[in-house]
Order: structure tokens, then sequence, then C-alpha cells
């Protein structure tokens, strides 16, 4: 399962801030900073089979990695997101759900898709700044993502901040959450990448 928070970020100069801040400096982990590209392709069915049954599938390569996964039964509100997740490390970005098919999810996928073939749907290019913090009693990573998410000829800038919890207690998680809008003024977020896709896709 995926808990994380996600926070608009308005500028360039407060996603600079927030990254460049020692807020958490006292419990961040030493050496966890890095930048990586994270560049990643939705696929769906032509009836989006998938979409309406509000599962995702996601290619992403993370720089050198290539990782698909699916999210699924996912629900959203001040920010909080979470949702039942599956990675599957691939050596493509071609869509081969097959991967997950001896998965519990995988019994629900087959019968969608079947024979189907799978197209891309939607597109993100993110660079994604990052760091981890260990509370002692839990850890959680901080990313600053800046992008841009696509559909066909469409797209909307990406700008945001998210904390994952790796270990601990959602409660711990909501705290340092509020940490960073209280310093920041931030506004939850409650739609994620791949729904920011889909709203391009309907507004077409």
């Amino acid at each position: 399962m995926e808990i994380e928070l996600k926070y608009r970020i308005p500028d360039e100069d407060i996603a600079a801030r927030i990254w460049e801040d020692s807020l958490f400096s006292e419990i961040e982990e030493e050496d966890s900073r890095e930048e990586i590209s994270l560049y990643a392709i939705y696929y769906d069915t032509s009836e989006l089979d998938l979409a309406r049954n509000k599962i995702a599938y996601r290619v992403r390569r993370e720089d050198d990695r290539m990782i698909a996964t699916l999210k699924w039964s996912g629900k959203s509100e001040d920010g909080l997101h979470v949702r039942e997740e599956l990675t599957v490390p691939v050596s493509d970005s071609s869509p081969d759900v097959s991967v997950f098919l001896e998965s519990d999810i995988g019994e629900e996928l087959e019968p969608l898709i079947r024979d189907k073939e799978m197209i891309e749907l939607i597109r993100t290019d993110i660079r994604r700044r990052r760091f981890r913090i260990d509370t002692g009693e839990g850890i959680f990573e901080v990313s600053v993502d800046e992008g841009d998410v696509f559909a066909g000829d469409e797209s909307t800038p990406v700008r945001e901040v998210e904390v994952e919890l790796f270990s601990g207690e959602t409660e711990e998680l909501v705290e340092i959450g509020r940490r960073l809008q209280e310093v920041y003024g931030l506004e939850p977020e409650d739609t994620s990448k791949y729904a920011k896709g889909i709203e391009l896709i309907c507004h077409r």
C-alpha cells in the first residue's frame, strides 16, 4: 500500500526553498539527498477499461531503471493519498501486464484486458529532488517534483511536494505535512499526476 501527502507548490522559488531548507535537518538521513529524472507512460486500452475500473498502469524510467507499477483502490482527502500499489522491475517501457498476472490484482486485470491492445494514454516528465527523514519512530521520503503531464497534444505543469510513508504511523506523516504547510502556506493536492492527465483527456 502507498500512503503519501501531496501539497501544491505555488512557484519555483518556494520549491527551491523547500529543498534547501533545514526544517528537517536534525532527522534527515545522511547522504539520502538525490535528484533523479522520472519519465513515465501510463497505458490503457482504447476503451479505457483500466481507468473505468480505477486502475492505473504505469511504466516509469527512474534514471537508468525501468519500473512497472499498478495502482488501484485509491482515495485522497486533504492531500492524503492512500492506494494499493504493486511494482515490478522491467527491461523496457513497452506495455506488458503479464508481469502482474500471478498477483491478486492480476486476476482482476486479465478479464478486463484479455487480448486488447494497450495504448499510451498519459505521459509525465518530472524532475524529482528527494531525501529521507528518520524520526526514530518512522521513515519518510520528502520529494520536490517539478515537470509536466501530457495527454496527446495537451499538457499541464506539475509543481508539488510529496511526503511518503515508508514505515511508521500515518499520524506522524500528517504531522510532518502540517509543519510544511505552516512554514510555506501550502495547499493540499488531492489530484494525482495520473488524474491530471485524465482531466486533460476529458477536457479535449
